[in-house]
């Protein structure tokens, strides 16, 4: 299954040099097409250990991971929502991603002119957030007075969905978004007006090469707000998140290690925005292949075989599973079957993360 994440924010904080990391970081991954779709749009590798230690395992022709969809949406500035800018741009695009990646300046640079003259994270937030519900509110407003019409003369649907509305524009008011109010119950009613402040958000702090751990005012800033909001949070450096996306798999190892971090900020950006989409990862592992699939938490097997083929959901007869934990520890399907781990799951089985699956179909 395909999902993206759109990555906003204002006028020079950095926003271009992550995205330009994502691409070539894209590009450099081997045995997958990572690289520039379009000129807006990059992948990034979800990086998954477990994923190597199965080829190490089954010795496949190529690996194949799993991937983030980054859409670089054009900068937003005060008054997009009346157009200010190029705000029907950043608008139109993004109501169309998944989830939004909100850039934060943190870093001081004299040779990049902040938006604003000053280092405000805050007060940056603050100016998206209110484009975003003003250009929500809009929308809300004239199917306000549609569902109140309709209401009247018993359209039980706009009845249904006239609470919500009204429940939409007092936190608009109020200067709260959607997505403070929507439940799992509300949300599908207002689906299709593609609310920009209903969509699950990650506040990526980029930071200056001082302080990669976001501990500085600024950054700590922004991890409130996101605490606050129970939003997702990530540092980032892009400078050297550019210089990372340059190197080898090797160097970028002993180049991480150098730093003291485990992965690198953009590794952590793709892994919070699967995390907040509720996604998980199955693994496929023959001598051809060994390739990670993306399905939604809580799927049942025939959808995560459709994720492969449509004609593997229709025709799904039986999958079989084993733990990934099982299949390391013993070091082969043949292992896992002699072990009695390998186990045959109808079409009622909830796939869970880290299962290795092979289904049988018949269409």
């Amino acid at each position: 299954m395909g999902f993206n994440c759109g990555i906003i924010g204002l006028p020079n904080v950095g926003k271009s040099t992550i995205f330009n990391a994502m691409t070539a970081a894209g590009a450099e991954a081997s045995n997958y097409p990572f690289c520039t779709i379009d000129p807006n749009i990059g992948m990034v590798p979800l990086r998954d250990e477990r994923l190597q230690k199965l080829a190490v395992l089954v010795k496949p022709e190529r690996v194949l991971p799993t991937a983030v969809e980054f859409v670089d949406i054009a900068g937003i500035v005060k008054g997009a929502s009346k157009g200010e800018g190029l705000g029907n741009q950043f608008l139109g695009n993004i109501r169309s991603v998944d989830t939004i990646a909100h850039v934060v300046r943190c870093f001081e640079d004299p040779g990049i002119v902040h938006v604003d003259g000053r280092i405000d994270p805050k007060g940056d937030i603050e100016v998206i957030e209110t484009e975003l519900i003003l250009a929500d509110m809009d929308s809300v407003e004239k199917r306000l007075d549609k569902a109140a019409r309709l209401a009247k003369i018993g359209d039980k649907a706009m009845a249904e969905a006239l609470p919500v509305y009204n429940e939409l524009m007092a936190a608009f008011e109020a200067g709260r978004p959607a997505r403070s109010v929507l439940s799992k119950e509300t949300a599908p009613i207002v689906k299709d007006l593609s609310l920009l402040t209903a969509k699950p958000i990650i506040y990526v702090a980029n930071v200056g090469e001082d302080d990669l751990a976001g501990t500085s005012v600024p950054a700590m800033a922004v991890r409130e707000v996101a605490e606050k909001e129970g939003a997702g949070f990530v540092v980032i450096c892009g400078k050297i998140e550019s210089e990372i996306a340059e190197l080898s798999e090797e160097e970028r190892a002993e180049f991480l290690k150098g730093l003291g971090l485990k992965e690198s900020g953009l590794d952590r950006l793709a892994a919070a925005a699967y995390s907040l989409l509720g996604l998980i990862t199955y693994f496929t592992a023959g001598k051809k292949e060994v390739r990670a699939w993306t399905v939604e938490r809580d799927s049942k097997a025939p959808k995560a075989a459709g994720v492969i083929h449509s004609d593997f959901e229709r025709g799904f007869i039986r999958a079989e599973v084993m733990a990934y934990e099982d299949f390391v520890k013993y070091g082969s399907e043949a292992a896992c079957k002699e072990k009695g781990v390998l186990r045959v799951e109808g079409k009622d089985y909830i796939v869970k993360d880290g299962d290795i699956m092979h289904f049988r179909f018949n269409v």
